[in-house]
């Protein structure tokens, strides 16, 4: 592994941040600027984009009045009171001046393609409604999360989504019940076949699955 002790641990502590009505910070007007802003946007953040020049879609999110835009070079104080920070551009200067301002404000500041200006990294990302699985690899490597990402979508497909509803309802009605969440018999739900079920449009005998293996459940 050439060169791999000299590289600083990436490994992290993966959360799931909300950051509906957060203000979040994002330096840079480019395309990968606005991969960056979309999610944010999608999950209600309070999104500020600082950059000189913007592309299209950063233009077009500006102009519906989505997100507020600075047409103008980074400065430090863009950080105050800001909660979240993500810098897309090419000049490792503006990197680390972003990441220098959000040390000093303790701004979490993730730097694409800049692991060295990173108090966080990011992951790829599969969603099906509340199901999220994420794949990282600390930076070292997008290219690679991203591939993996694109495997996995084939395995995880819609129907996860409605299978996730059926369970999250089912373990409502265990826990109205005054039945335990933790004793059911889930392994016994999979090894029955409901993702099969769900997948092929059998909703309604995914239904009778769950009640069949949950109700021996221990009360």
């Amino acid at each position: 592994m050439t060169g791999r002790a000299a590289r600083p641990s990436l490994t992290g502590y993966p959360v799931n941040l909300l950051v509906r009505g957060r203000r979040v910070v994002v330096v840079g007007g480019g395309r990968i600027a606005a991969r960056k802003v979309e999610p944010l946007v999608e999950g209600g953040a309070q999104v500020e984009v600082v950059a000189p020049e913007v592309g299209p879609e950063i233009r077009a999110w500006a102009d519906a009045d989505r997100i507020v835009l600075h047409e103008r070079p980074f400065a430090d104080a863009d950080l105050d009171d800001a909660w979240l920070a993500l810098t897309a551009t090419d000049d490792a200067a503006t990197n680390a001046a972003v990441h220098r301002a959000g040390e000093q404000r303790r701004v979490w500041v993730n730097s694409a393609d800049d692991p060295a200006n990173c108090s966080f990294t990011l992951m790829s990302v599969i969603r099906r409604g509340d199901l999220v699985v994420s794949v990282g690899t600390g930076g070292r490597s997008p290219a690679l999360a991203a591939q993996l990402r694109r495997r996995l979508e084939e395995e995880i497909g819609p129907e996860y989504e409605t299978l996730l509803d059926l369970l999250a309802d089912a373990r409502e009605a265990l826990r109205a019940s005054g039945r335990s969440t933790e004793d059911a018999n889930w392994q016994s739900v999979f090894d029955g076949g409901i993702v099969d079920l769900v997948r092929t449009g059998r909703v309604d005998d995914a239904k009778e699955l769950l009640r069949t293996c949950l109700s021996s459940s221990s009360v």
